[in-house]
């Protein structure tokens, strides 16, 4: 389990941000807190300049109203900071704090903490983490890097392969709809690449039950689905370097072309499943794999 306070990513900026990150929250929680932890494309794979940087800290309670507004405040603060780690890469801090009985596994009585969303303006918030929070919990457990607390399979459950499926059927269905049903907030091109890199990892997780990398759920979906979707899938991957740009009209309909496809083959796994779980390809979920992904 990688353990790395001083010098967690090979990025200088980075680090210089979740050092504040970390020693800010260690102050304001006081012996409320646990650990804090990096999951998403820092740990699993794939990680550039265009990637969230994506944060979990764990306490011993639940946060209280005080905390949170101290949170909010140091949120805010580092997103107003000049210095120059900030300038450049504070509106992609992304994370969430839960409580140590939170984190365990999913239940949904006790699901409702902290969270910061990537982006300029954004501000922590009181958040629901449903069930499709578990591709975190996974993530966390198999390659979470630590810079602070014990390591998390001794504060995480295994995620099981049926469970992950869940997760991401959780998260497809409210979200698939509501894109279908108005598509208009598709605005920029960042969103619309994420929707499209998001359903391959869907795709990929419907399949074998395990969390892919972007770029490694991109190629796997370039080498296993129709000949159509490719050029839409290295499209989108270009389209995270310019993300507030207008997205073609021709890409958001394929993107929602895109969705219906997986949502129709959602349905074909279900029946499928009975039959015995796929065997992941060895390769796929390697960070060599990742590195050398054809997309873009």
């Amino acid at each position: 389990m990688p353990v790395a306070e001083n010098q967690p990513t090979p990025f200088p900026d980075v680090n210089a941000l979740l050092h504040d990150l970390l020693e800010s929250a260690r102050a304001i929680l006081g012996s409320h807190f646990i650990g804090m932890y990096l999951d998403g494309s820092l740990a699993g794979g794939g990680f550039d300049q265009d990637s969230d940087i994506d944060f979990v800290v764990v306490t011993d309670s639940e946060i209280t109203d005080n905390l949170f507004l101290a949170l909010q405040a140091m949120h805010d603060r580092i997103a107003a900071s000049d210095a120059a780690w900030a300038l450049a890469w504070a509106i992609q801090l992304e994370g969430s704090y839960l409580s140590e009985q939170a984190l365990r596994r999913h239940d949904p009585t006790l699901a409702r903490h902290p969270n910061i969303e990537r982006g300029a303006g954004e501000r922590l918030k009181m958040v629901d983490h449903g069930e499709g929070w578990n591709v975190h919990r996974s993530i966390l457990w198999e390659k979470g890097i630590v810079l602070a607390g014990p390591a998390p399979q001794s504060l995480i459950d295994p995620v099981a392969p049926d469970q992950l499926r869940g997760a991401m059927r959780s998260t497809l269905s409210g979200w698939g709809t509501d894109l279908l049903n108005d598509p208009a907030q598709i605005t920029q091109r960042g969103y619309q690449s994420y929707i499209v890199l998001s359903l391959c990892r869907i795709l990929y997780t419907l399949e074998y039950g395990a969390v892919a990398s972007k770029p490694a759920a991109a190629q796997w979906a370039q080498e296993t689905l129709d000949a159509r979707w490719t050029p839409l899938i290295e499209r989108a991957w270009d389209g995270r370097h310019t993300p507030g740009l207008a997205p073609a009209p021709e890409d958001v309909a394929e993107t929602l072309a895109f969705m219906r496809y997986t949502l129709e083959r959602n349905t074909s796994t279900i029946v499928t499943e009975c039959a015995g779980n796929s065997t992941i390809p060895s390769w796929k979920l390697s960070s060599t794999a990742a590195g050398n992904t054809r997309v873009g």
